[in-house]
């Protein structure tokens, strides 16, 4: 599962999701297209997008 797949499961835009997890957009999109390695981005940053997300935040490093 990627990072797109987890957000498109709940239907959030990438805006959405964003603003949610209070990220730059630019982020998520590079996350999703494989301009930056989303198992290299801060601890932090994966706590907020797992709780904007609705998941843990063990559930979201292995879905990722």
């Amino acid at each position: 599962m990627t990072l797109r797949d987890m957000r498109d499961s709940r239907g959030d835009s990438i805006r959405l999701l964003a603003h949610r997890a209070d990220v730059p957009p630019q982020s998520i999109t590079r996350w999703e297209s494989g301009d930056r390695d989303p198992h290299r981005m801060r601890l932090d940053t994966a706590c907020r997008l797992a709780t904007a997300l609705g998941l843990s935040l063990d559930d979201f490093w292995a879905n990722l």
